[in-house]
């Protein structure tokens, strides 16, 4: 009888990962009462906790936008909304093991995050360039040879800065910091001399900063960075739900309402206006939505 036992223990909690994976992230929301939205805390002006500590910003407006949608498909009006909070290291492993239901912040969408997650209709696309000190007079990623640079870690940014250290021989000392904010302060206390980011992050952190002239973000960009929300890959069902909602806002015109909200005037906690216009990019992709990975898609 234990031998039985023991040998159908395995049996049992193979079958029983497998209905879990089997179940539909609808199917999970209806039956749990709630919907998780994954939030960054200082991805401004994307996600990030104003001085309520709230998440606010355009990917969350976004997301509320796509929440109404998951409540009209259920049917369900009152279905709670719940926010955890991640990382850049943690976004994709609380997505992927069903601890939040969709991810609302600046993750890029690129062919290798593709292979563990899936991704609604860009949203916003951005170029990974670095800031400095004005005084240090690094424009260039030849500038930079043979400092000590910092980026964020889990992020797409690190890992390029990596390849291109390796590839065009440039000596880096690579730190990894733990979000955004920390990268910034390591610049500003004097222990890297730049820190490489996708530039709307890095005007967002110049912007809020307490000297903001001090700081020029480069003008080479390193690659395009096409951002999405992120959602359980394999779920058909609700990755449907979620682009017919953008694709809504896009034809509607109502996202270039929310863009205007965050990117064009003033903001919280500080009523900063990024003054940001739209893209040229942006707008390509707002008249043709699109999930694609490929930057080539949105030059």
């Amino acid at each position: 009888m234990k031998v039985a036992i023991a040998l159908a223990l395995p049996l049992l909690l193979a079958v029983s990962a497998g209905s879990a994976q089997a179940q539909g992230t609808l199917e999970k929301v209806k039956a749990a009462g709630s919907i998780t939205v994954g939030h960054r805390d200082a991805s401004i002006p994307f996600a990030y906790l104003d001085d309520k500590q709230q998440p606010v910003g355009y990917s969350m407006d976004l997301c509320a936008r796509i929440v109404d949608a998951v409540k009209a498909e259920l049917k369900m009006p009152d279905l709670k909304v719940a926010f955890q909070p991640v990382t850049s290291a943690t976004r994709i492993p609380l997505l992927a093991n069903g601890t939040v239901d969709i991810e609302c912040g600046s993750t890029t969408n690129n062919a290798a995050r593709q292979q563990q997650v899936s991704y609604t209709m860009t949203s916003f696309v951005t170029a990974n360039r670095f800031v400095s000190k004005k005084a240090d007079n690094l424009k260039t990623l030849a500038d930079l040879k043979g400092k000590t640079v910092v980026s964020t870690s889990g992020t797409t940014n690190i890992k390029q800065i990596t390849e291109l250290n390796a590839s065009m021989n440039l000596g880096l000392n690579i730190l990894a910091a733990k979000d955004h904010a920390e990268s910034f302060l390591m610049v500003d206390t004097g222990r890297a001399s730049a820190f490489i980011m996708d530039d709307i992050l890095l005007a967002g952190l110049v912007a809020n900063s307490a000297k903001p002239d001090q700081w020029q973000i480069s003008s080479e960009a390193l690659s395009v960075e096409p951002y999405g929300i992120m959602v359980r890959k394999g779920d058909p069902a609700f990755k449907k739900v979620v682009d017919d909602a953008m694709v809504a806002l896009m034809k509607s015109g109502e996202i270039n309402k929310i863009y205007a909200k965050w990117f064009q005037s003033p903001i919280p906690p500080k009523g900063i206006n990024l003054n940001i216009p739209m893209s040229d990019s942006l707008k390509k992709v707002i008249a043709n939505p699109t999930d694609s990975p490929d930057p080539a898609a949105y030059k």
